[in-house]
């Protein structure tokens, strides 16, 4: 008869989803994942498989927790509103901990080896995921006449994944939640509207 676990599951992948992101996939090691996770080596294994499979594991958990903002961002009445609210909400969610600041994906990406390649490809694949649920929802927004006729979609999707990307890098760097969302309020300056009356009915915000 095996061993009942002794920890937490879901206490431990939490501590994972930290340790990710602050370090990103490449930097942590088994050590880091152990102490953080109050496991033992072998439990570890037992309980999530190898470090690949635990960051697959982590990085689920991150975009169901941390990122749930951005599918009830494309639930807005407007493009604009959908932007403002993922951009603002990025904004919060980089700085809000002190200790693993930025995005765990982008963290998880940013230098990679052969080895991870897997990581790497995961992780492009979650953001096109991504830019893709974006460029249809702006879509949508042109066939309502919230964006203009002449709208490019797929560059405007690959904008906000490019501004949202280019926050996480400046938090990781020490950037404020301040100069974040100001950052955020440009982008949004130049975001295109169109003749609907859905862009009249709800004004910036």
């Amino acid at each position: 008869m095996g061993r009942k676990r002794e920890f937490d599951v879901d206490q431990a992948l939490d501590a994972a989803v930290c340790v990710f992101w602050r370090k990103g996939y490449e930097g942590v090691s088994y050590s880091d994942l152990t102490q953080a996770m109050g496991v033992e080596r072998p439990a570890l294994y037992s309980a999530f498989g190898n470090k690949e499979a635990l960051f697959r594991r982590a990085l689920a958990r991150y975009y169901e927790r941390y990122l749930d903002f951005i599918p009830a961002a494309l639930d807005l009445p407007t493009s604009r509103e959908v932007v403002a609210h993922i951009l603002r909400r990025a904004a919060e969610l980089h700085t809000r901990y002190p200790d693993h600041r930025g995005c765990l994906g982008i963290n998880g990406a940013l230098a990679c080896s052969d080895d991870a390649e897997p990581i790497r490809l995961a992780l492009i694949d979650a953001r096109a995921e991504g830019e893709a649920s974006l460029r249809d929802r702006f879509e949508r927004a042109k066939q309502e006449g919230d964006l203009p006729e002449t709208a490019n979609c797929t560059a405007l999707a690959a904008f906000v994944m490019a501004v949202t990307h280019g926050m996480a890098v400046q938090a990781k760097a020490g950037f404020s939640r301040d100069m974040l969302e100001a950052v955020a309020e440009q982008a949004l300056s130049t975001w295109p509207t169109g003749n609907s009356t859905l862009s009249r009915s709800h004004p910036e915000p």
